[in-house]
């Protein structure tokens, strides 16, 4: 199994449930920590699948998921039907590339200020979206998990508000190219990154980013990332199944077509609708 290579979310950052400070200590001796839970709050029927973990992630690992009812296919290993839905498909979604109808659909949950996060960016989507995207196999569905502090959350605001005005894609880049972060995401540089971007209108862009609106957005992908239970970015989910940290291209290649593959299968063992014409009994 390869693996991990992530950030880990600080501890501060990580949101843990309340909980009995006299009994964490027996209670972490009884069970070890998992990078990736399955949460209530954002998975309705969490209580079907129980806990997924990112140790059941490189492909060839892990959990096997259960097949959907009628289906006569089953769906690769480590894969959690519930965690397909959390696939969005808005066609309006700025934060989002590639056809809302792909058959495969991956979430990246990343912070702009970390380092594994830049290295996917340069080295590994370009290529996902030259092989997939562009051929309408994949769609990438970006949410903002801002883990290192202030500035983590102004740029995660920030590329929310170069989306409003299209440019999100370009913000992503120009905030992930070699030595960026290194600049650091203060009000001032995230203007003028927002410049580089093609961001045509820059002081809207400056009211965005403090709104009310980006501010909501933010914490909606954040909340949903630390729901289920991912502790370190980038963190993602290929069509219900959970993939951990900067993996090499050729693992989110093999990742993407066996979704692609059950995908596909699934399409055509899905029965007919009701009504529609049969080819045989109409001659065509």
């Amino acid at each position: 199994m390869s693996q991990s290579k992530g950030t880990p979310a600080p501890k501060s950052q990580a949101k843990p449930k309340p909980q009995d400070k006299a009994k964490s200590k027996s209670k972490s001796k009884a069970r070890p920590k998992k990078p990736f839970l399955i949460g209530a709050a954002v998975v309705a029927a969490a209580a079907v699948l129980g806990v997924a973990s990112y140790q059941a992630t490189s492909p060839g690992g892990g959990k096997s998921g259960a097949a959907e009812a009628g289906a006569s296919v089953e769906p690769p290993e480590g894969t959690f039907p519930e965690l397909e839905k959390l696939a969005r498909r808005d066609g309006k979604d700025a934060l989002a590339q590639g056809r809302p109808d792909a058959p495969v659909v991956m979430i990246e949950y990343a912070d702009f200020k970390c380092s594994y996060c830049g290295k996917f960016a340069r080295d590994t989507e370009p290529a996902l979206v030259k092989k997939y995207v562009d051929a309408g196999t994949l769609r990438i569905e970006w949410r903002n998990m801002p883990i290192f502090g202030s500035e983590s959350e102004a740029a995660a605001r920030a590329a929310w508000a170069a989306g409003q005005q299209g440019r999100f894609w370009q913000f992503h880049t120009a905030a992930y190219a070699a030595g960026s972060k290194e600049k650091g995401f203060g009000a001032d540089r995230l203007r003028a990154l927002a410049g580089q971007a093609g961001v045509p209108d820059l002081d809207r862009f400056a009211r965005d980013a403090e709104s009310d609106a980006a501010k909501a957005a933010v914490k909606k992908d954040q909340d949903e990332a630390y729901g289920l239970g991912a502790s370190s970015t980038p963190s993602f989910v290929i069509n219900g199944r959970p993939l951990a940290g900067a993996q090499p291209v050729d693992t989110f290649s093999q990742a993407i077509d066996e979704a692609a593959k059950y995908a596909a299968a699934r399409a055509a063992a899905k029965p007919a609708a009701p009504g529609a014409a049969d080819p045989k009994a109409t001659g065509k």
